[in-house]
C-alpha cells in the first residue's frame, strides 16, 4: 500500500523537507509514503475563493485518481493515534493506495470534500501547511509503529 500526501503548495522550508524525509525513510516498502505537491491556483484580480477551490480540487482529484481519498478538514473527524492504526489496518485490507489531501491557502472545495472516504479533523487549531505535512508523516508513521508493537508508540 501506498500513502501519498497530496498537498496543495511548494517551496517548503528545509526543515519541512528534513523532518518529512526522516519519517519516509522508516516506513517499510509495504507502506512507503510519496510526498505529492499540487500547483496552487494562482490569486488573480477577479478569481474568486470558489473558482480557486475548484481548480485546485480537480487539480487534487487528478493525482488521487482512485485512491482512497481522506481529506484533511477542521470539521472532519478527530481520532486518537490508536484508532489511526485501526484505520490504517482497513486500508491494508483494502488493497488500494490511500491519499491523504491537505487542502491550498483557501481550504478544500465542498465538492471534494463530499468525494472523500474519510474527512479526518487533525486538529481544531488553524495548521500551517508545512506544518500538516511533518504532522501526517509522523503519525502515518506512528500508526505503522503501534500496528509492529514497535516502542515508539507510548501510552
Amino acid at each position: 500500500m501506498k500513502l501519498r500526501i497530496i498537498s496543495v503548495g511548494h517551496k517548503m522550508p528545509q526543515w519541512v523537507e528534513m523532518a518529512c524525509a526522516d519519517f519516509i525513510k522508516r516506513m517499510p516498502r509495504e507502506s512507503t509514503i510519496e510526498l505529492v505537491e499540487i500547483r496552487p491556483e494562482k490569486r488573480a484580480a477577479g478569481n474568486s475563493t470558489e473558482n480557486i477551490q475548484l481548480i485546485e480540487a480537480k487539480r487534487i482529484l487528478d493525482a488521487v485518481g482512485k485512491d482512497y481519498l481522506v481529506a484533511c478538514d477542521e470539521r472532519g473527524q478527530e481520532v486518537t493515534t490508536l484508532q489511526l492504526s485501526e484505520r490504517m489496518k482497513q486500508w491494508h485490507i483494502l488493497g488500494r493506495d490511500v491519499s491523504l489531501v491537505i487542502g491550498g491557502a483557501d481550504g478544500l472545495h465542498a465538492s471534494l470534500k463530499q468525494q472523500a472516504d474519510w474527512l479526518w479533523g487533525l486538529s481544531k487549531l488553524t495548521l500551517p501547511h508545512a506544518f500538516v505535512r511533518v504532522l501526517l508523516c509522523e503519525q502515518l508513521y506512528r500508526a505503522h509503529s503501534v500496528l509492529q508493537n514497535h516502542p515508539y508508540h507510548r501510552e
